[in-house]
């Protein structure tokens, strides 16, 4: 039997997801795929159907992008490579995409972790296990719990960035003796202590524009019409993309131009993806702000402080000063932008129907 003949019975039949069978209503981002495949195959073999969001309810798939270009981007992230199958088919004359997997008897992994599919999840069977040791500043183990909370029923996108914060609690964790020899609420003396400190603000400032800029992606895939715009792009621009995807990705890169300038207001009038989310108020805007300038002074000037900074900044410090951070203040930054995403990607997933996923570990 033919893998067409297979799906279309598996939705005569009424089956929704199980061990066996995942259901996408759109085309996930390749790193989604990965996953759902890898899973797949290290249980026992099962199908993704992409275009509908279970046996009832059938949509199609988009025809702007190819499938097959995200599947083989996806399958070169796993390692051994599993044996698949996938193709197009049409069924009560809407548009799918079909990938089976075969049962491995190899463990396959995506970027060293192993999912094993159980039920109708995607578990991560070899965790990495977090152990907070510095016992004088128990906020970390809260936060990383609160991090926790957030991986479920999310976005690669957003997987993505809390999992990059928990690596960030983790050297927080580690490194207290140059981070806050006295206190967490104190600034550190120590010059190394100072370069870390600037730069671990800097990474959770960089990734939450990453986020937004992967984010754009995943919408601009599930729903092609939004990149739609009179913006031009040269030839060059266009040719240096190795596929349409790769384009994709390029186009939301650029939009993210104007919040790496630290104009929150502009990126929010410019990108209607984001704006129509009504999430990010003036006061929201105001706090990202301040964040990214300070990301600025860290990256560009080592912490002394010029005119532009002053404008944003309500203090005592004056031009020229060294702008210091205390690890407690730093961590009110990161869980702040932490909560301004979490409920970006709930409002992104129920607007643009975008695929969802939840980092389910298993011991």
């Amino acid at each position: 039997m033919s893998i067409e003949d297979k799906i279309i019975k598996i939705l005569q039949e009424k089956k929704n997801n199980s061990n066996e069978i995942e259901y996408k209503a759109v085309l996930p981002p390749a790193r989604n795929i990965a996953r759902l495949i890898s899973s797949f195959a290290n249980a026992n073999g099962g199908y993704i159907i992409l275009g509908a969001v279970n046996s009832k309810e059938i949509n199609g798939l988009s025809q702007d992008f190819h499938a097959n270009s995200i599947t083989h981007k996806a399958l070169d992230l796993l390692t051994p490579s599993p044996k698949v199958e996938y193709q197009y088919l049409n069924y009560n004359n809407k548009k799918l995409y079909a990938i089976y997997t075969e049962k491995s008897n190899t463990k396959i992994n995506l970027e060293g972790k192993i999912y094993k599919r159980i039920e109708n999840k995607s578990v991560l069977t070899n965790p990495q296990k977090i152990d907070f040791t510095n016992n004088s500043y128990t906020r970390i183990k809260t936060l990383n719990d609160e991090l926790n909370n957030y991986k479920i029923n999310i976005t690669n996108s957003k997987l993505r960035l809390i999992e990059h914060y928990q690596s960030i609690l983790r050297i927080i964790d580690d490194l207290q003796h140059i981070l806050y020899p006295e206190s967490p609420k104190k600034p550190t003396s120590s010059q190394e202590g100072k370069i870390l400190t600037r730069i671990l603000y800097s990474s959770f400032a960089d990734n939450f524009e990453t986020y937004l800029s992967e984010l754009l992606y995943e919408i601009f895939l599930a729903n092609p019409s939004t990149l739609k715009s009179k913006q031009e792009v040269t030839v060059e621009e266009v040719l240096n993309c190795s596929d349409l995807q790769d384009f994709i990705k390029y186009c939301a890169n650029q939009k993210i131009g104007k919040l790496q300038k630290g104009s929150v207001k502009n990126f929010i009038k410019d990108n209607k993806q984001i704006r129509d989310l009504n999430v990010i108020d003036k006061t929201k805007e105001k706090e990202i702000e301040l964040i990214l300038q300070i990301r600025h002074l860290f990256t560009h000037r080592n912490g002394i402080i010029d005119e532009k900074f002053l404008k944003h900044y309500r203090g005592q410090l004056k031009l020229n000063d060294e702008y210091q951070i205390p690890i407690d203040s730093l961590c009110d930054s990161l869980i702040l932008l932490s909560k301004i995403v979490d409920e970006i990607d709930k409002s992104a997933i129920t607007k643009y129907k975008l695929a969802t996923e939840s980092n389910i570990e298993f011991e």
